[in-house]
């Protein structure tokens, strides 16, 4: 690799993304003073123009991208290769550029969201629930089809989204049951809960968490704590938040972007913390 590479976080809205703040920290760790890492407002339909632009300015080489949403799977017809990670829930969240130009993509979501729930010691468990049916909520899919060793109960809105959820439970090879949202407070008592909503659908599952939570992980990092994560948490739950996935994913994408590993966990979690 060149001494002198820049990298980026793609997606709209992105003014928020904190994805500066890991890699930078990262690069600062690693002694790559000649790397750069900047945000990107793209929408789907922006993305192809600027996959074109890229490298025109004469400035260093790209080592990757980042990509959050609405980018993940409008991506996929750009890119040269993807990994059967990303494939098995068709989204990409990484891209690395190789020497020769080829753009592979991966997704560290899934493998990010296992490692952050390894570090807070949960490893297997018997059953699970998941609160919505996003393309998060494929990802936590995904991650369960790794480590639960019975049935996922997906709370959803629409008979569309159940129907989606059990499709993903089929292509991913795990046993997904769904049930509507207004029977979600049912979901609290799974050993494992992960909350892939957005801000405030989950609020008023608060009153509703038991005596003895098993462990929760709410995919949001703002607000934080939700409601949810904050009752969950007073009644003694173990809580992961979305902040240890973000930092998790961007572990793996520094790795791959830098060819650098393992990458500076630690650093990386102590910039986000004094952001």
């Amino acid at each position: 690799m060149s001494e002198n590479r820049r990298a980026a976080v793609l997606g709209s809205p992105i003014a928020h993304s904190l994805s500066p703040v890991l890699h930078r920290a990262a690069y600062r760790e690693l002694g790559l003073s000649g790397w750069t890492y900047d945000r990107f407002e793209v929408d789907e339909t922006g993305l192809p123009d600027f996959f074109k632009r890229l490298g025109e300015d004469g400035g260093p080489a790209w080592a990757g991208l980042s990509l959050t949403m609405p980018l993940k799977r409008a991506v996929i017809p750009l890119l040269d290769e993807i990994s059967d990670t990303a494939a098995s829930v068709e989204a990409v969240n990484t891209v690395v550029f190789t020497d020769v130009g080829r753009r592979l993509g991966d997704n560290t979501d899934i493998p990010g969201m296992l490692a952050a729930l390894r570090e807070r010691g949960v490893g297997r468990v018997p059953r699970a629930a998941v609160l919505g049916a996003g393309a998060t909520a494929s990802s936590a899919l995904a991650a369960l089809s790794r480590i639960c060793d019975g049935e996922v109960t997906a709370y959803v809105r629409s008979e569309a989204r159940a129907a989606e959820m059990r499709q993903w439970g089929e292509r991913l090879g795990i046993a997904v049951r769904t049930a509507p949202w207004d029977d979600a407070a049912e979901a609290l008592g799974a050993p494992l809960v992960i909350a892939t909503t957005p801000a405030g659908t989950a609020d008023a599952l608060a009153t509703a968490v038991p005596d003895r939570p098993g462990a929760l992980f709410d995919v949001l990092y703002d607000p934080w704590p939700t409601p949810l994560a904050a009752a969950w948490s007073a009644r003694g739950g173990s809580v992961l938040g979305g902040l240890d996935l973000l930092v998790h994913q961007a572990v793996l994408q520094v790795e791959q972007m830098t060819g650098r590993a393992p990458a500076p966990l630690a650093a990386m979690r102590e910039a986000l913390a004094a952001r």
